[in-house]
């Protein structure tokens, strides 16, 4: 007997049904859990910075800590493990030091301790500054010895000039530029692009100004000077018998049998000064004239353009020049006018940030913007080029501008931080982006949050740190007194010799 016609006569499932019915059932299901979870969640803030190494002591011994407060290298070394690449895991120390020698040997290791290099000796980082207590490294190339000679590595461990220089260092202030050393003779190397710049045959080499392509002024072996730019151009042959710093990019102040001359860059002479003169700023046609102890401005002719003469003038920014008379400061145009009066003991042009900083006799800084409009007054805390923001003390207040001196919120110029400095009743504390009270308003003082996520908080004359989170890593217990700047990164704080970027217990 056939069952087929009794089951044909029945109702068929619907497959797409069932399936669309289950699909509906899983994403309800999804839904509870989310809002389950939601309101059992925990909240979690982490600062999302790429991970940087510091070098760190307590004890009288060092060690290595990372940007998020972990310790990499315990503190057991006796010598100061330097991080020449704060985003590199490598670091290098001395060893079997002799101070009255002044020898010494080095070691480079990574954060498991693993020596590095091994098949080079006496690796080290390549120092610079442009004040020596602003010291920073070179982190393209490293030094190393071989048979008393030097020679240069990359970071990865790779020879880009053999070790044939009696000497090799960086040429002080100035980023690319490396000086190789050799029989007497000096030549210059750019560690960036990898090119000999100057051979080694030259008897001197000098930064022309404050930045890389200003150029080189070189001397030759006939102890004639010229001027080089990084290209390898010559600007300035090499007919001088001294080329100095002062200049504007395509005019210069050289020598010649002791004489001064301003020429171009064509080596035409613009104009020659007496015995009694002397430049000190050119501004296009325009030229600061030092005589007999006062200055004044001048044109190609050597024409006065002021009324009067000062005791200081300083090319600061398109027409204006800072002036001084009788130990008191301001800013003037070239024709004269007397922009900002001459009432400051100091008068300063930030040209990162374009803006004036006019110093009071009680310490205060009263800011024009570089069209001289006065903006502001206070103590100038922070200038961060990078967030495009300036921090200032106002009375007992901190402000924000952006650089054009809008006032802005602590939450427009630093968008990246979970919390943000409040005030209340003269006591500090933070809250989050949401306007949300994070930590209390209990602290004497306080610092927004660094870019590693961590605040620092002083309480009863002592100095502690907080987690992203708000949450004490520290508790307020550090005599900071003699500290210039107030840096955490979790338990350890920036040294006192803030030029060597290292932290303490």
């Amino acid at each position: 007997m056939s069952r087929g016609r009794r089951f044909d006569d029945e109702p068929k499932l619907n497959i797409k049904k069932v399936i669309a019915t289950i699909i509906a059932l899983i994403v309800i299901i999804m839904v509870i859990v989310s809002i389950v979870a939601l309101f059992n969640k925990k909240e979690v803030i982490e600062i999302n910075e790429p991970v940087e190494y510091f070098s760190y002591h307590t004890n009288d011994k060092w060690g290595v800590i990372n940007s998020k407060g972990d310790i990499v290298i315990d503190a057991t070394y006796d010598e100061m493990l330097v991080v020449p690449d704060k985003t590199k895991d490598i670091f290098i120390y001395n060893y079997d030091v002799d101070y009255e020698n002044e020898t010494y040997k080095t070691k480079v290791i990574n954060s498991k301790g693993e020596e590095m290099f091994s098949n080079y000796t006496n690796v080290e980082p390549l120092d610079n500054y442009t004040t020596p207590e602003d010291i920073w490294y070179d982190t393209s190339s490293l030094r190393f010895e071989k048979n008393d000679k030097y020679g240069l590595i990359d970071y990865s461990g790779n020879e880009i000039l053999s070790p044939e220089y009696d000497d090799i260092y960086t040429l002080k202030g100035l980023e690319r530029s490396i000086i190789l050393e050799k029989d007497g003779k000096y030549g210059l190397y750019n560690d960036v692009t990898k090119d000999l710049i100057l051979d080694v045959q030259y008897s001197e080499i000098k930064a022309l100004g404050d930045v890389y392509d200003d150029g080189y002024i070189v001397k030759n072996s006939e102890n004639k000077y010229g001027l080089i730019l990084p290209d390898k151009s010559t600007v300035l042959e090499f007919n001088y018998d001294n080329i100095t710093d002062v200049h504007d990019g395509s005019q210069y102040l050289v020598e010649n049998d002791d004489k001064k001359f301003v020429v171009d860059n064509t080596n035409t002479i613009v104009f020659e000064l007496d015995d009694n003169e002397d430049i000190t700023e050119i501004n296009e046609d325009k030229y600061v004239l030092e005589k007999e102890n006062k200055f004044n401005i001048v044109n190609s002719e050597k024409e006065e353009l002021l009324d009067e003469s000062y005791d200081y003038l300083e090319h600061a920014y398109g027409d204006y020049y800072i002036a001084g008379n009788d130990n008191k400061y301001g800013i003037i145009d070239s024709e004269g006018n007397v922009v900002v009066d001459l009432k400051y003991v100091n008068v300063t042009y930030r040209a990162d940030a374009a803006f004036f900083e006019c110093e009071n006799e009680d310490y205060t800084t009263d800011i024009y913007d570089n069209t001289c409009e006065f903006k502001v007054t206070g103590t100038i805390s922070e200038v961060n080029i990078d967030n495009s923001y300036i921090r200032i003390r106002v009375g007992d207040d901190y402000k924000y501008y952006n650089l054009l001196f809008e006032e802005k919120s602590n939450k427009d110029v630093l968008p990246d931080n979970t919390l943000f400095l409040i005030k209340e009743n003269g006591k500090y504390g933070y809250e989050n982006k949401e306007g949300k009270r994070v930590v209390d308003c209990i602290y004497d003082d306080a610092q927004e949050q660094n870019k590693y996520g961590f605040c620092a908080v002083k309480k009863d004359g002592k100095w502690g740190a907080l987690k992203s989170d708000g949450t004490v890593i520290l508790e307020p217990s550090v005599n900071l007194d003699d500290n210039i700047i107030i840096d955490f990164i979790g338990k350890y704080h920036l040294d006192e010799n803030i030029g060597l970027n290292s932290f303490a217990e």
